[in-house]
């Protein structure tokens, strides 16, 4: 009605002004007549200005007063949440004697000892497990509480956190006995914990003692885990810890503990037990990440070809399928590639394994997994005949004072070298490896006779020394797959052919998806002078793996011997696809080229080859071809 009103009053004045101007008005009037029209609507405008800035003020207002209100919302269910999901550790005050609180040692300063002992049996306890998978897990979050006067935020959320969430509290007291011995306890909760007596001097102990107390009962697990790393000679204590978890806790902390026992059982060299346990891990857990891991593992100790890739196969699928949320994230990440990395290098495909090496060691590292895989990369470029790419591999590892790691990458070179065909390197790093397995105590003992043994065996008869080759090898047990081809390799010295195919038949039956060993017999078949069957061993290696080099540049040469050399260049070409830097191969090639009467191809080729890697009796015939080829 308002607006109508003021519509009428508009075409009132209108119709005013006309008929002052049709009746001839005098100038001055329509000009007054103007100003105050004028001045009406200024003023008018003005109120509109005036009232359009009221309702934005009082809209902004309110938008500010519901922002706060909802800020205020968010910060009370942010603590609420937060408190309903605190898992940490509060150290409450210890109550101590009153000459040593005026000393300096106060019932806080106790409780930050405490604090710091923990947390160093956190820092000292390496474990795959995810921190969350705990039924009881305080993580990172352990604090000291400082007694508050007065109602305060801080208080506030002590009470919301004690009220609903699942703080763990410890709390103590420091004292002296008549005797003047102090006598140190720590409660978990409402718990009674064990007294530890001792002398004024001996308070670190007695502080050391009351966490590793504290770590028991709170992290069971965590504290069998640092029991194992501290003393690998006697495992009993951690075994205790292990074995009341897997008897009386919920299914994931059984399943984990039986990861535990069977890593127990590894120490002992009982790989039987241990992967007996490890089925019962699966048994509660089918998809379980960390058994099958240590499944492939246990069977790759044993050089059980067949059954360490077949465990990895199933490792690889269950990580994929997100069976392993209660593996550390960074671990689980790099345990996925490292198990697709270990099945290429199964099947003979190294250059997949070095790429998937590559994409592990940019992740961020967990329990020295990274080192593992630099290690891997060592082994992979000398199945790959790349003698620089060996050395540029420990290159790249960094300098290290570690026992374990010493160790392994001792054993890393014996197996290089042995790819490598330098025989008396590997027969001088198998005698150091030899002393650090016996220090190993029962854990060495199944590494030295199926790791050791059978290579510096091998060794010894590609230099002629067939006695003590025999010797070494004759206990190996007949079930190792790499004991059982070393042996191959000795019989195929003394030209005992028969011998020879025994063990490699036994190998390739029981390895379907394996190559190394039908390639090994391809290999005997054409030192043997039986060409067409080498081609049909050849052929099944590839089968089972065809981006294996070794396989390939066997059929070629086998291709030459039956005087085919120009079928026996596709072969080299397929080859070189995967084994590009193989001097070997290079050279087989070469002549090849230079039987089918290319010499310019030829000389390409031998060219090539005497740029790579090469022992000495190739070298001399890579010298002797080029010669021929001008």
């Amino acid at each position: 009605m308002a607006d109508q009103k003021d519509d009428d009053e508009d075409i009132a004045e209108e119709l005013a002004f006309e008929r002052l101007s049709a009746a001839g008005a005098d100038a001055d009037v329509a000009s007054n007549f103007l100003r105050a029209k004028t001045e009406v609507l200024r003023k008018q405008l003005h109120q509109l200005h005036l009232s359009h800035f009221r309702e934005w003020l009082y809209t902004s207002a309110e938008i500010v007063l519901g922002l706060v209100i909802l800020l205020i919302f968010v910060g009370i269910a942010s603590a609420v949440w937060s408190a309903a999901h605190d898992n940490g550790l509060v150290i409450e005050s210890f109550s101590v004697p009153a000459d040593m609180t005026s000393r300096g040692l106060t019932g806080e300063v106790v409780a930050a000892r405490l604090l710091d002992k923990l947390s160093a049996l956190q820092a000292r306890t390496v474990s795959s497990r995810a921190a969350s998978s705990y039924a009881n897990d305080w993580g990172k979050d352990i604090k000291v509480q400082i007694p508050e006067t007065g109602v305060s935020i801080g208080q506030l959320d002590s009470y919301l956190r004690g009220w609903l969430g699942n703080e763990t509290h410890i709390s103590g007291e420091l004292y002296r006995d008549a005797a003047g011995n102090l006598i140190l306890t720590a409660r978990v909760g409402s718990d009674a914990g064990p007294v530890f007596a001792g002398k004024q001097a001996d308070l670190d102990q007695l502080l050391q003692k009351a966490a590793e107390s504290v770590y028991l009962r709170t992290q069971p697990y965590r504290y069998a885990v640092y029991l194992s790393s501290q003393n690998v000679n006697d495992q009993s204590k951690a075994d205790a810890v292990y074995r009341r978890l897997a008897a009386n806790s919920s299914l994931n902390e059984r399943a984990w503990a039986y990861i535990g026992i069977s890593n127990i059982y590894k120490t002992r060299n009982q790989h039987d037990e241990s992967i007996r346990v490890l089925h019962k891990a699966l048994a509660l857990r089918p998809n379980f990440a960390m058994a099958l891991l240590n499944l492939s593992q246990e069977e790759a100790n044993l050089q059980h070809d067949e059954e360490s890739y077949e465990w990895s196969l199933k490792l690889v699928k269950a990580l994929k399928s997100g069976d392993a949320s209660d593996m550390d994230p960074r671990s689980a990440a790099l345990t996925a590639r490292a198990a697709q990395a270990a099945n290429a290098g199964s099947v003979g495909d190294f250059q997949e394994q070095l790429r998937l090496d590559a994409e592990g060691e940019n992740l961020p590292d967990a329990g020295n997994q990274l080192e593992n895989l630099r290690e891997v990369d060592v082994v992979a470029y000398a199945f790959l005949h790349d003698g620089p790419g060996v050395h540029g591999a420990i290159s790249d590892n960094p300098l290290s004072t570690d026992k374990n790691v010493i160790l392994n990458r001792t054993a890393v070179m014996l197996g290089a070298y042995f790819q490598l065909g330098r025989w008396s390197d590997a027969l001088a790093v198998a005698d150091a490896l030899e002393v650090m397995a016996a220090d190993l105590g029962q854990a060495g003992i199944s590494f030295e006779e199926r790791f050791i043994r059978p290579l510096a065996a091998a060794a010894m008869a590609m230099k002629g020394d067939i006695h003590d080759a025999n010797s070494r090898i004759e206990h190996t047990p007949p079930d190792c797959d790499l004991c059982a081809r070393a042996r191959a390799r000795i019989d195929m010295v003394q030209h005992r052919w028969g011998a020879a195919a025994y063990w490699l038949a036994m190998v390739s039956q029981r390895s379907p998806s394996i190559p190394f060993a039908d390639t090994d017999w391809g290999m005997m078949l054409l030192q043997k002078g039986d060409a067409a069957g080498a081609i049909e061993k050849f052929r099944s290696a590839n089968r089972k793996g065809p981006h294996f080099a070794d396989a390939l540049e066997g059929w070629g040469e086998a291709l030459m011997a039956q005087n085919r050399s120009d079928l026996a260049l596709t072969k080299f070409e397929q080859a070189n696809r995967y084994a590009p830097h193989w001097g070997r191969l290079h050279w087989k090639w070469g002549e090849a080229l230079l039987y089918s009467g290319n010499k310019d191809a030829a000389k390409k080729q031998l060219a090539i080859a005497a740029g790579l890697y090469l022992m000495p009796a190739e070298r001399a015939a890579v010298a002797k071809d080029t010669a021929a080829a001008r």
